[in-house]
């Protein structure tokens, strides 16, 4: 936590700036970057399988921060086991591989070099750097009996790269099978640089479609398997399949079902994991705020929207924990469109009357709610109020259409981190400067990625 917030801390706390006066109880605690500031959700926690950290954009650098001191924690103190990051799959296999100590990378950093594709930022940076180190060297510490902490990606956007794992892992058990899985992906081949593109052809009956063949693969492979290298290829044949109906959804133009089919994608990936891991099994989640809240507290469910949030609580009730992260203003990462560099702008302060700005004038300038538990709390944060969402692309002059929705905040979230300005977000990827810039399809052309 930057001890820059200290004199502004200091003087709301003296002036009880709102706080004192609404009737905030003690779940309202202010952060001051001490080892006690997460003991309050920690204590929450206690029960839960599933931890859910969200975002209020993909390119501010505190919000990485504040959730590896959560991470860590819940690791090191409640037994946690694996972190679940918004990235795709196979990059993050990789990635997995080094906090275990195995594969050839000889850092962090050159683990990260699977990070190629439009948007490698928000994973292929200093914050994730460092915490893939912490990983790892929690792991090399770890009793020889005990199991080794995972990482794993819960997205669906690298399908060109599943479809090899895939005829990899089945070349190793037979020549035959792994040449019918290439013929079954040899569809895809076109579309290598840019997967997304294979959905438009496929819709404008340009390209043959690659559904029967994906689902076929992904039918003969071992679901249940106790063999690991089975599961890890099994969910990359999930990203084929998966990949495939959801690019094709994309051109069809069903923005909710595409929505949907990913978020499903996605909460499906946690739930995979978490029976791997047996019925002690606990995962942290990274993600975007509209991914990791319950959709049915916000303007989503009025478009029939779903998010992992709300699935990991119809799925786990209690067990599932869900903190959303806000900012008021700052810098951040992003790119002004699809496919476009990546670039640091300004994030203005947030509109008057959306939590963000109810967040900022009404207490310290970094400050943990929770709602759970506390009624009286819950009731003052439960009316529908503008949320801001950005993210990877920022479109600062038409803010209010594309980056704000309405929200029941306590609804939405079992908690809530706030930090009133935050900063930008570093990129060790170089992938975006070659790309000519390009919008993608979209529910929104600002929607988090």
């Amino acid at each position: 936590m930057s001890c820059s917030w200290g004199a502004s801390l200091m003087l709301r706390l003296a002036l009880g700036l709102l706080w004192g006066l609404s009737g905030f109880s003690s779940q309202a605690q202010p952060l001051t970057g001490g080892d006690q500031d997460y003991d309050a959700l920690l204590a929450m926690t206690a029960g839960a399988r599933v931890v859910m950290l969200g975002e209020a954009t993909h390119g501010s650098r505190e919000f990485y921060r504040e959730r590896v001191r959560i991470s860590r924690r819940l690791i090191e103190e409640q037994g946690f086991g694996a972190v679940v990051l918004e990235a795709p799959w196979e990059p993050v296999r990789r990635l997995d591989a080094y906090i275990r100590g195995e594969g050839r990378d000889a850092d962090a950093a050159a683990a990260l070099g699977s990070f190629a594709r439009f948007p490698d930022w928000p994973t292929r940076n200093s914050e994730i750097r460092d915490f893939v180190e912490v990983l790892r060297a929690i792991n090399r510490v770890r009793p020889s009996h005990a199991a080794p902490v995972r990482l794993y990606g819960m997205d669906l956007y690298s399908l060109p790269e599943s479809a090899d794992a895939v005829v990899r892992h089945v070349a190793r058990h037979s020549i035959a099978a792994a040449a019918a899985a290439r013929q079954r992906y040899l569809c895809f081949d076109d579309y290598l640089p840019e997967p997304m593109l294979y959905g438009r052809e496929a819709v404008a009956g340009r390209a043959p479609s690659c559904a029967e063949g994906a689902a076929a693969q992904l039918a003969e492979m071992p679901v249940a398997s106790v063999d690991e290298d089975d599961f890890l290829a099994w969910q990359s044949a999930r990203v084929v399949s998966g990949g495939e109906s959801y690019y094709r959804a994309l051109y069809r133009g069903e923005s909710v079902g595409s929505w949907n089919l990913r978020e499903q994608h996605m909460a499906g990936t946690v739930d995979h994991v978490l029976e791997r891991m047996g019925p002690q099994g606990r995962v942290v989640v990274w993600g975007h705020n509209l991914h990791q809240g319950d959709a049915r507290a916000t303007g989503q469910a009025v478009q029939k929207e779903l998010s992992v949030g709300q699935l990991m609580r119809e799925r786990h009730g209690e067990q599932a924990v869900l903190v959303g992260l806000s900012t008021w203003r700052g810098r951040v990462r992003a790119a002004p469109e699809w496919g476009a560099r990546d670039r640091v702008s300004r994030l203005r302060p947030a509109l008057r009357g959306s939590w963000h700005e109810v967040l900022r004038r009404s207490g310290p300038p970094a400050v943990l709610l929770i709602f759970r538990g506390a009624p009286a709390l819950a009731a003052e944060f439960a009316a529908r109020r503008l949320e801001r969402a950005v993210g990877v692309i920022h479109l600062p002059r038409t803010e209010r259409k594309d980056h704000y929705f309405y929200a029941s905040l306590s609804g939405q979230f079992d908690a809530v981190i706030h930090l009133d300005i935050t900063s930008a977000l570093d990129s060790l990827g170089v992938s975006s400067a070659s790309r000519p810039p390009r919008r993608g399809p979209g529910r929104n052309a600002a929607a988090p990625d």
